[in-house]
Formats: structure tokens, sequence, C-alpha cells
């Protein structure tokens, strides 16, 4: 069996999605777990549409039915892991019925999920990031990850877990990010997930020096950061100076004092590592650079001399830079002839144990973490009763199948496959707002207003409104996108963003 948690597999993992279905075909029963009926749950055997932020919940309840049902695998969870005492009497507490009350399902679903995944062999859990964006996204990965050590999923191929294959490939970061440079110092980093409130902050011992110059490249932040009102202020002043690399009229270099024009990988030299498989490949120009446009990194180059910074690093060409990307363990005159490398992965990695930590064991509850448990969100109904009250719906913005985030939102030919900017309302909740399909909505917050076209379907689960993103701001009817009602916060772990971490209501714009 496959739980595929909180992955739209179908437009996220395509390559991964035609073995799913292999194996579906073949007799494996395929399970989704994500709070909007997606594209992936229509083709997968069950959908558990569980409320948004409570995958931590969810998977100390399969924990506990594991336990109490006999299913652990006492041989493999005594030789390879550490911690299991610690974790089970956090779980003690997750009863069906708890579990099924956190997460807005049934308690019969909490126990089949549980009988179908222990006792089937092999299982696989393909996660990905959407059950991430919340406040508790950290400790549901950790508990999450713990399942497949806890029935010995990890001794067959094809089982166990997989959120990302990035980690795999070989980089010599030192090589590529030269630290020796500047010994002893660390660069100024800040947080793109709060990029709105770093652009509007006064210089201050907390903070640092006032941000006065931003260079932007692979990226949109206007459109893609949360809390996007502020992130707008701060694009906006008249003080920052800001350079954007681009190859298309973003919303962010709308902004833009000086917008360079980038190469495509049509037209540029790279390797890449991968997070979905575990190739890594070679990226040869199929084109001379058009117009003005240049690699980001003749951009950086030119910088560096310009500066005086005179180590012969910065004269390294894109095939150089190519070249010491994987030192040592990629052949790199093959992996040009060849276009790719696979790299040299086990079908079962951690069969015998060998996890990447100090004791090559997996680790339940390591000293500096302690066992994880169960992280609300930061906006739902149970950890923010009062703010529930005014805003009763969890909002989620996963993109809309044809974007990725918001690449692709320039072409024209897929903006009007997805038409416009959607909300999808369950019609529960639409007919106790008297709301209509079709009609423009007003989506807000106390961090402000979003204005949409309202889709009344079954997709979105009672209580949760899905806004289908991220479309550039200047595509919205009111200028803004889903990022406008987002909040800065970010998740217990890891610093990461929390988009889906979200209460709104809806009315009638």
């Amino acid at each position: 069996m496959i739980l595929i948690w909180g992955s739209n597999s179908i437009a996220s993992s395509v390559h991964f999605w035609r073995f799913a279905q292999q194996a579906k075909r073949a007799g494996a029963k395929l399970i989704c777990i994500d709070p909007r009926r997606t594209e992936t749950a229509d083709k997968c055997d069950q959908h558990v549409a569980l409320l948004p932020g409570t995958d931590g919940a969810l998977a100390l309840g399969l924990i506990r039915e594991i336990d109490a049902q006999g299913w652990i695998d006492r041989d493999y969870v005594d030789a390879h892991t550490d911690g299991w005492p610690a974790l089970r009497e956090v779980a003690r507490a997750w009863t069906p019925e708890r579990t099924a009350a956190v997460c807005g399902i049934g308690a019969e679903a909490v126990r089949g999920l549980a009988r179908d995944y222990a006792t089937t062999r092999p299982a696989a859990i393909r996660l990905n990031y959407g059950m991430q964006r919340t406040h508790g996204g950290g400790s549901a990965v950790r508990l999450i990850a713990a399942l497949p050590c806890l029935i010995g999923a990890w001794r067959h191929p094809a089982g166990g877990m997989l959120l990302s294959t990035s980690g795999l490939a070989p980089v010599d970061s030192h090589r590529l990010q030269r630290p020796d440079l500047i010994p002893g110092r660390r660069p100024r980093t800040v947080n793109m997930s709060t990029i709105g409130d770093a652009l509007l902050a006064e210089a201050s011992a907390d903070f640092g020096p006032r941000i006065d110059a931003l260079v932007v490249y692979n990226s949109n932040p206007v459109a893609v950061a949360p809390e996007s009102a502020k992130v707008v202020r701060g694009f906006a002043r008249e003080d920052l100076f800001t350079v954007v690399l681009e190859h298309f009229q973003t919303d962010t270099a709308d902004y833009a004092d000086f917008v360079l024009p980038a190469t495509t990988q049509l037209e540029h030299f790279d390797v890449h590592k991968s997070y979905g498989h575990t190739y890594v490949l070679v990226n040869e120009p199929a084109i001379a650079p058009l117009g003005e446009a240049r690699p980001n990194t003749a951009v950086f180059r030119e910088l560096a001399a310009r500066f005086g910074f005179t180590d012969p690093c910065f004269l390294d060409d894109d095939v150089t830079i190519g070249a010491q990307a994987f030192g040592d363990a990629i052949d790199f005159e093959r992996l040009r002839r060849e276009g790719w490398i696979r790299l040299p992965v086990a079908d079962a990695p951690f069969a015998a144990g060998g996890f990447p930590t100090a004791t090559g064991r997996a680790q339940f509850a390591p000293p500096s973490l302690g066992p994880a448990d169960f992280v609300p969100p930061y906006e739902s109904a149970l950890s923010a009763p009062a703010l529930a009250t005014r805003y009763p719906l969890a909002m989620i913005s996963p993109p809309a199948r044809h974007f990725l985030n918001s690449t692709f939102v320039n072409v024209r030919s897929l903006r009007s496959i997805e038409g416009e900017p959607l909300l999808e309302m369950h019609p529960l909740d639409a007919n106790e707002r008297a709301l209509r399909d079709g009609q423009i909505v007003r989506a807000f917050n106390d961090r402000g207003v979003y204005r949409c076209r309202l889709r009344v379907s079954d997709r979105a689960r009672p209580g949760v409104v899905v806004g289908l993103g991220v479309w550039w701001r200047k595509f919205g009817i009111a200028g803004t996108n889903t990022n406008e009602l987002t909040h800065q916060r970010l998740t217990d772990l890891g610093r990461a963003p929390t988009f889906y971490d979200c209460l709104v209501e809806v009315d009638a714009a």
C-alpha cells in the first residue's frame, strides 16, 4: 500500500505518479491524506480529508492504535531505534476517538488506516511539503517518520518513506559556497518567509542594519511571500534600491528599479540534483542567450570584479562551477556525455538500520528535542477559539494544477485553462452563507481582503476553503492573491512558512 500524505502527486510528482498507478493496477491500495479532494485523491482507493494542521495528531493516533493492536515490529524497534518508550507514552493519550475529534474524521477511519498500514507489506509513505505548512509541521514530519520504523516497513524494497531525495546528492557545498573566504564570519540571513516584516524594519540591535538594497533572482516574493500587504509596502519603499533578474514582468519586477534579463534553462549551463528521484542531471544550453539576457552567475561574476574581489573562484565559468558541484563523487565528464547519472541508492536502504544519525539508529526522542507531540495550528477552532468565532473557515492555498507555485502564471494558454483565481467552498458552508457558485466573494481576516470567484464544490471539505494559487497579484480581481490573508509566523522546527495555518471568513463581495 502507499499513503500519499499531503501531496497532489498528479500535479507535482508526475514521475512518482506513474509508478503509483502501476502499483495500483498490480493490486496495491492507494490512500490519499489531504484536506482537499485533489485530482490525486480522485484516483486513490481512499481519501482521508483531515483538517489542516492535524497531521501530527493523526500520526499519533495511528501510533497508538498500532501499539494497542500488537502490530509493532519489536525486533526492528529494539535493533534499530531509540526513544520508543518516550514516544509510546505520548501516543497513549491519542485514542481513535480523540484523534478523530481533532482531525475532523471518523474514529473508524483512524482504526482502519492503522490496520491497513500496519498489516500490509510492503507499505510506503510519500510525504510532500503541503502538510508541513502549519505551526506543527516539523513535529508532524517527525511523527510520520516514526511509522515505518515501528512496523518495520524499512525492511522491504518499496517500503519506508520518501519526503525528498535532495539530501542524497553528493553536493560539495564547501567548494560552491567558499566559507573559507570569510573566516570567522557568517553572512547575515533574512528569512524569506518574513520578508514583509524585514523590509519594513528599522535598524536595531536584534535585526541589524535596515535593508536598503535588494537583489531578487529565482523568486517572485511579492506574489509568493506571506502577508503580502506588508511585502508590497516593503518593496514600494522609495528608499529601497531593488534589482530583479527575471525572464518575465512578474509582480516583483513591477517594483524593481532595474530589471536585468535572465537566461532560461534553454540558454545556460547548469547541473541539477533532484528531490523526487535518484538521478543527477546536466543541463546543456540548447541555444545562445537571446537579446541581452545573461545567466545569474554572469551578473554575480561582474559584480565581484566591480567590488574588487580577486580570488580566482570569481573567474570560474559555469562549466567549471558545475564540475565542482559534486566534487569527486560524480564523474563529471561521464555526466556530460550521458546527461544523467543514477545515484547508488539501495532499494531498502535502512533494512538493517544504518540511519544517518550519530548512533546509526532512528531517534524517536533525541536529547535536543525530546519526543514529538501534536503541535496545533496557530489559527484553528482548537487553538484559537475566539479568533475562530470571527473567522470560522480554515484556508489552504495549494497551487492550481497548471501552475508550479507562481511559475508559469505568465503563460497565457495556462491562465486560460485555469480561467481565473478561484476559492473552493463546500456546499454546506456556501448554503450557510447564502453564497452561490460563480459569484464574486470576499475572503478576509485581520490581515486583508482577497476578492475572487467562488466555486462551490465538494473538493473542499466542510470548514475548509481552498484558495487555488499562486496567481500573480496583477491577475487578481482587486490586484491581490491568497497571500493577502496568510501570516508570517513560522513552523515549530526549521523556521519555515505556515501558509496553510490561516483562518478566514467569506461573504459576498
